[in-house]
């Protein structure tokens, strides 16, 4: 049984202990929150030629880091446990590429591409590439070139466990300000 999430506790919004009954619309506050802290951060580093990649814009995309999640989420009808997916994601490709960041111009492809290549490996249906690329505002050769680069940068570890996906949830839920885990 999963609770409503409009419960209130001091103030924080009571959410079910597994994922699977979070509502989708509260995983995304929480990764767009988690999010913003990251390019925050990240868009502090200064820039050189070394760090650069395919996924660097050449300036800031005019559209929000949350705008721009919830559009992909909604035309591409993306699943709870892929949203989630981006995260082990970015932990993933931070761990094999040190100099790799999350900032405002590498996000929405990153994105894009993480969400794209996330519903290939745990979706029973997903949306094919030239639809993701529509959605998110790009040619379909760059969302190809930018998949192919994405797999080898996380060296094909594309798919996780339902548990890993429960860690990360919990994890998320930990960091918010807004929700609480109901016991």
């Amino acid at each position: 049984m999963s609770l409503s999430p409009q419960i209130q506790i001091s103030g924080r919004t009571l959410l079910p202990p597994e994922f699977d009954n979070c509502p989708l619309e509260a995983i995304l506050v929480m990764i767009i929150e988690m999010l913003e802290r990251l390019i925050a951060h990240n868009d502090n580093i200064p820039l050189s030629h070394s760090n650069l990649t395919r996924f660097h814009s050449r300036a800031v995309p005019g559209i929000s880091v949350a705008d721009y999640l919830r559009r992909i989420v909604k035309y591409a009808s993306i699943e709870k446990a892929v949203v989630l997916l981006t995260l082990i994601y970015v932990d993933r490709i931070c761990d094999f590429h040190k100099s790799f960041t999350l900032s405002s111009l590498t996000s929405h492809r990153f994105l894009i591409t993480a969400l794209t290549a996330g519903s290939k490996a745990v979706s029973d249906i997903y949306c094919t590439n030239t639809h993701f690329a529509k959605v998110g505002g790009i040619t379909l050769q760059e969302l190809n070139l930018l998949e192919l680069e994405f797999c080898q940068m996380i060296h094909w570890r594309l798919a996780c466990n339902h548990q890993l996906l429960q860690q990360y949830y919990v994890s998320l839920v930990r960091t918010s300000s807004r929700y609480v885990i109901s016991s």
